[in-house]
């Protein structure tokens, strides 16, 4: 088992301040978030290496620790047992149990090196194991394209210990359908006082009657008289903000002819600012009912297309 350079894995060096470590942590964790990379087991796995290195030099103490013993810790490892209270040449030294390392880093996916370094190391039987979080628990959401577009807050009843108390969730413009939404500590609770776990609000977009979403870009059909659509003209465009543009139509403008409004699409989930276009199709608008000198001008126009 080689030793492991969490300083490395985050990319800093020794004398990295508080700051700087968290900073990097920050930034790679975004870069391989399991959400961010579906299905890349590579990106999981390199999460995980991350969050186990920010576990380690995040907090001033097992920084410390890992500092002072890091380089040595083949040696520590094969020194053998002390009773309790021995002397070694690092002072008090004694192998952790897996109920303090538990206490100081929280369940699992550590690497061996992490939890041979920090407790544990396979000497003497397995204790039964303790209580660990709740389970993750996931829940349908059913949203509006409207909200979707806005972004809106949804207020969760919540049931625990026989309590009933309310949860504001807010849910980030640009969802898209099957974005999970996580609201932290709202799964199953914990077994003697461990954490709970986390809910998950799996986003499903309700069927819109005007708008159709693909990707980042909206989709709609806009009827136009024939009038406008042979002389050309401005049409009304509604929007999902509640606005409308102005769309300007050249003349002799075909039905199905489709337009592209840009910037006026979905945003991007983590950049809002960020959006997607709108296309619009033309669909020729063609009179239920026509009076007696509307037939008298289509008429005309009939006659004037027969001799062309």
């Amino acid at each position: 088992m080689d030793f492991k350079d969490y300083y490395s894995v985050l990319g800093v060096p020794k004398s990295a301040s508080e700051a700087e470590i968290k900073k990097a942590f920050r930034k790679l964790a975004r870069q391989f978030h399991p959400d961010l990379n579906p299905g890349n087991k590579a990106a999981e796995t390199r999460f995980k290496e991350i969050n186990e290195a920010n576990e380690v030099l995040g907090d001033p103490e097992t920084r410390r620790k890992y500092d002072e013993l890091g380089a040595n810790w083949r040696q520590y490892e094969n020194a053998p047992p002390r009773r309790p209270g021995a002397t070694s040449q690092w002072g008090q030294a004694r192998t952790m149990t897996p109920e303090e390392m538990q206490d100081l880093f929280g369940e699992g996916g550590f690497s061996d090196f992490f939890t041979t370094f920090f407790g544990g190391g396979g000497r003497g039987p397995s204790p039964a194991p303790r209580p660990t979080r709740g389970r993750d628990i996931e829940q349908p959401l059913s949203l509006t394209l409207e909200e979707a577009f806005t972004g809106t807050t949804r207020h969760l009843e919540m049931q625990r210990e026989g309590a009933t108390r309310r949860v504001e969730v807010r849910i980030p413009a640009g969802v898209r359908e099957g974005s999970r939404v996580k609201v932290r500590g709202e799964g199953e609770p914990g077994g003697n006082g461990r954490p709970g776990g986390d809910l998950y609000l799996v986003v499903r977009l309700m069927q819109h009657p005007r708008f159709e979403r693909r990707g980042q870009d909206l989709h709609t059909r806009i009827a136009v008289p024939i009038p406008t659509a042979v002389l050309g003209g401005d049409v009304a465009i509604p929007t999902l903000g509640g606005t409308s543009l102005r769309l300007k139509l050249p003349e002799l403008t075909p039905s199905g002819r489709v337009f592209r409004l840009k910037g006026h699409g979905m945003p991007a989930p983590r950049e809002p600012e960020t959006r997607g276009d709108l296309f619009v199709t033309v669909d020729l608008q063609i009179p239920a009912t026509l009076s007696p000198e509307a037939r008298e001008h289509y008429e005309a126009l009939e006659r004037l297309a027969g001799a062309s």
